[in-house]
């Protein structure tokens, strides 16, 4: 099932059981943020949450949570909504294969339904609330973002749908994050070359397939839309800007129309991150609003950091896990799976199979040196190709059989991580570990009198699909 817009996908949520709605009064601050840290503890199978009686506001509705469970992810793919991680792993990365699939343009969107071009207020638009108490301002963090490269911009390609957080700093002014090696952050320093500023579009409470792509690790050149139909299997809907050349999710609640400001920076932050702890306060570009769409009583969809679990464990999940997956494989076709659903990657486990004794040191090392590993993957556990990376408790076993300190342990001094880590030292540098979590193999020593590892019986598998059937009926 395509979802075209956020409210098609909150329905199917509702008709699952996955969405709860919040009918009783809340203040904005501390409710809504309080609220969604609450949802997150609740587990990974927790509902999404959808406000629309929020103090101050007529009309303002607010989702959270939309992401943030097995079964949502599982739904956003059109899949059962008990489909285990491994299997919405494979789904995802075989889709992955089907890119690029050409967009569907069209001439107009919901969100046209109003325009505000003069004394625009955002405040009057959205429910903008902290999420955290330490919070410098309100932020929007859960938006697309899109630019074009300015030295090629008639290439679709190299334009860029990606989510970085955004710091409110007045009513028709934004700060933005934009990391440097991030393809926004390459369109801003092309502008700033040329004396230039950077024509952006802002689309907050999208569906969800292009805001899960939105986080994805692209490559320079690879469309977020043309990927956003592959995983949905049916070409993705965009219209065009009316002020820029910018292509826009066409099911967007609302529509922040503006330019990043070419040489010009202001304080912004702190702000509480997914790494669990506060950011520092860091000059960052400001991007001025010029036009503000929106559709009849939009909805503002909003993003709780903090320490994990969060929504962000699941919306930068399997979209960071397959394209390493790809990468690896590559140079490895061993590998089986790839978990990297912890802190954006910063932790990742590997499973493979393994031809020779030192092997899974080498499939380990070659993570940390993919597009994505150079600034994330700071730990690696690589295990055997018969662990379930995404099965905590066999990792566990993993670890805990498989690993002598003094043996499968690989530490590489100073290499690159990016700067919100906050165990870097300085910011954007860090020693990375390799763990060998695999069955000791020739020519090691081990390998030749290692104990065996008990195989289950033959017929588990059968026994599985009985019993869920006799679970189920």
């Amino acid at each position: 099932m395509v979802y075209r817009d956020l409210r098609s996908f909150l329905e199917k949520l509702e008709s699952e059981g996955q969405l709860l709605r919040v009918t009783q009064q809340v203040n904005p601050e501390p409710d809504l943020g309080s609220a969604a840290r609450a949802v997150n503890n609740l587990g990974e199978k927790a509902p999404a949450l959808l406000f629309n009686n929020i103090l101050g506001y007529t009309k303002g509705k607010v989702a959270l949570n939309v992401h943030g469970s097995w079964p949502n992810h599982a739904l956003m793919m059109g899949l059962p909504k008990d489909t285990p991680v491994k299997e919405q792993f494979h789904e995802f990365a075989r889709r992955w294969n089907n890119y690029p699939v050409p967009v569907e343009q069209v001439e107009t969107a919901p969100f046209h339904a109003n325009q505000i071009t003069e004394n625009i207020n955002l405040f009057d638009i959205l429910p903008l609330f902290r999420l955290n108490s330490e919070d410098s301002a309100c932020f929007i963090d859960k938006a697309c973002v899109i630019s074009r490269d300015p030295d090629d911009p008639d290439n679709f390609g190299k334009q860029n749908t990606g989510i970085y957080r955004i710091q409110v700093k007045g009513k028709d002014r934004l700060a933005i994050q934009p990391i440097p090696t991030h393809d926004i952050g390459i369109h801003l320093r092309k502008a700033e070359e040329r004396g230039e500023n950077l024509p952006v579009t802002i689309a907050i409470g999208n569906d969800p397939v292009i805001t899960t792509i939105a986080g994805s690790p692209l490559t320079y050149e690879q469309s977020e839309y043309e990927m956003a139909g592959a995983i949905q299997g049916e070409p993705y809907r965009i219209v065009k800007s009316k002020h820029s050349n910018l292509d826009i999710p066409w099911g967007a609640e609302v529509v922040l129309e503006g330019e990043i400001i070419s040489g010009y920076r202001e304080f912004e932050g702190p702000f509480g991150e997914f790494t669990g702890s506060y950011s520092d306060a860091r000059h960052q570009p400001v991007i001025q609003i010029n036009a503000i769409y929106f559709r009849d009583n939009p909805i503002f969809e909003h993003l709780y950091l903090g320490m994990s679990p969060t929504e962000m464990d699941y919306i930068t999940s399997i979209n960071t896990c397959v394209p390493l997956y790809h990468q690896l494989k590559e140079a490895f076709p061993e590998v089986q799976a790839v978990n990297a659903n912890f802190v954006q990657g910063l932790a990742a486990i590997i499973s493979t199979k393994t031809r020779f004794g030192g092997f899974a040191k080498a499939v380990g090392m070659r993570a940390m040196t993919t597009p994505h590993g150079l600034g994330y993957c700071k730990i690696v556990i690589v295990v055997d190709d018969f662990v379930d990376p995404f099965n905590l408790t066999q990792v566990m076993w993993a670890l805990s059989t498989r690993v002598a300190p003094d043996k499968d342990l690989v530490v590489i001094p100073n290499a690159s991580v990016l700067s919100l880590d906050p165990s870097s030292e300085p910011p954007g540098i860090t020693h990375k570990l390799v763990i060998d979590a695999t069955t000791p193999k020739s020519p090691e020593i081990r390998g030749e009198i290692f104990a065996p590892t008990v195989e289950p019986p033959q017929d588990t598998e059968k026994w599985e699909k009985i019993l869920k059937q006799l679970i189920n009926n």
